[in-house]
């Protein structure tokens, strides 16, 4: 694919304002702007909600607070006698809205007769440490960290195994995805004592400096549009340049309102950074949910949805023409139902499901997960400097990011002293770029899934599931089984 030297050095033109796009804390996991998510429970996910007492601080000794941890608990399939417990890591939100929408675990929980909890990630959700003044300041929030999260989860378990009639001796399994995954991969390296194996789906452990160029997520972005069409990524990277062009025009800022029906218009060049990087964002999103069916995970969309999107871009295309098409694809990712009467491009995401404040907070102590684009692909030029984000990141909470922290508490790549942990990755996700592609021992197995998106694994089972992510099922129970020393499946 080639594109004009022109553009290239049109948009370098803008590097002020695209470098400031680079100060952003990282870029939230499964994070969707502009949209409030809900949680659609299925007819058959029966299940109870429950709090266990936490303590707000596992490694100190001064501080003797407590919050109250929400997790959810569905035992119908559950034999007393030795059955497993399947345990969900969870992400950066409601728990129940992850419980609702990991169908795998449902799906087999009979087969293995488990019990099936979901716990909830302090901070998030309903788990907040200090209630309403949970984000009020950087003393509050200084016990929002990964390991805090794990330990909430070892001792949850030695709780339920304590408590539940027959779970003495049922031994725990962990799932989990994306930063959910992350945390079940993590789970097991730290606490072998207590799962004995985990279920990682498209969990980026080594989305983290030094372990993956940051160029690698938009280019497995890039590489996801360019596999429905190559002419629709040449028109989205060309997009940038005409909107730039457009917005000197007479009238250009607002057509370009009118055009992508924007809830607050365009009024200077400095919206124009931020216009683009809202697009960026929505490719990035479609890319992560490109499911072969329809699926309301971030935004109820068509089967295949990027391939929908290129359908307007199809043809080579210029100026207001290719604007126009360009918003019909924001039309299908925001307005797919026809209930949403404007684009609200400006809003920061903190009214979702998904915990944004939260993990902009992570993203400026731990989770330092360089992003970059050279200007080749879906994404503009767009430089990382560590510097600056440490420095936004001061001015925000008064606290710096640890650059190679999570690198030497997690093992980065030295991971063949650990053992029992699936690493499951869909081809056509962006986080697959940070993740384990290959499978490390006999122990430590990565599964590639073609064509598959976000975690697809971890989603029920449907009728228009892909043959590579039906494999890939029938593979991770066939592990899960050989853990539980159970008769391998189908």
């Amino acid at each position: 694919m080639s594109h004009s030297t022109f553009i290239i050095v049109i948009l370098n033109i803008f590097s002020v304002l695209i470098l400031s796009e680079s100060l952003r804390f990282g870029k939230p996991m499964s994070i969707l702007r502009n949209k409030k998510l809900t949680s659609r429970i299925p007819n058959d996910y029966k299940y109870r909600t429950l709090y266990f007492n936490q303590q707000v601080d596992h490694f100190g000794f001064a501080n003797n607070q407590t919050f109250k941890q929400r997790y959810l608990l569905a035992d119908q399939f559950w034999s007393r006698n030795g059955g497993p417990i399947f345990f969900y890591t969870g992400n950066e939100g409601d728990i129940d809205w992850f419980c609702n929408n990991t169908g795998y675990m449902w799906d087999i929980a009979p087969d293995f007769k488990a019990l099936l909890v979901f716990a909830e990630h302090r901070y998030y959700g309903e788990s907040l440490p200090f209630g309403s003044d949970t984000y009020k300041n950087a003393t509050f929030l200084n016990y929002l960290s990964s390991e805090q999260a794990l330990a909430d989860f070892a001792e949850l378990i030695r709780y339920l195994k304590a408590t539940l009639p027959g779970a003495q001796n049922s031994p725990v399994i962990a799932f989990g995805g994306s930063y959910g995954g992350m945390l079940a991969a993590w789970l097991r390296i730290k606490y072998p004592n207590v799962v004995i194996g985990s279920l990682a789906a498209s969990a980026p452990i080594w989305q983290f400096t030094g372990l993956t160029p940051c160029n690698a997520f938009d280019d497995t972005t890039s590489a996801t549009w360019l596999d429905a069409s190559p002419t629709c990524v040449d028109n989205i990277h060309k997009s940038y340049y005409v909107i730039e062009s457009t917005s000197q025009s007479e009238g250009g800022y607002q057509f370009i309102t009118e055009t992508f029906g924007l809830c607050s218009p365009l009024t200077s060049k400095y919206d124009l950074q931020p216009f683009m990087a809202f697009l960026v964002d929505m490719y990035v999103n479609l890319a992560m949910v490109n499911y072969p069916y329809p699926a309301s995970f971030l935004a109820d969309l068509p089967g295949w949805p990027v391939k929908v999107a290129c359908s307007y871009l199809s043809e080579p295309l210029d100026g207001k023409d290719l604007l126009r098409a360009l918003a019909k694809v924001t039309n299908m990712y925001f307005n797919f139902t026809g209930n949403t009467k404007c684009v609200n491009w400006t809003d920061d995401g903190s009214a979702g499901s998904l915990g944004y404040q939260g993990w902009n907070y992570q993203s400026c102590t731990e989770m330092v997960m360089p992003m970059c684009s050279n200007g080749s692909g879906i994404s503009y030029n767009n430089p990382w400097d560590f510097q600056q984000v440490s420095d936004n990141c001061y001015e925000t909470y008064k606290v710096r990011p640890r650059e190679n922290w999570i690198s030497l508490e997690y093992w980065a790549k030295q991971l063949k002293e650990t053992s029992n942990i699936i690493f499951s990755n869909g081809l056509y996700d962006p986080w697959s770029s940070g993740g384990v592609m290959e499978s490390i021992s006999d122990t430590v197995i990565a599964i590639q899934i073609p064509k598959g998106a976000h975690h697809l694994d971890l989603r029920a089972k449907n009728p228009l599931d892909t043959p590579s992510v039906i494999r890939a099922r029938i593979q991770e129970g066939n592990i899960l089984r050989s853990w539980l020393k159970l008769t391998p499946g189908l």
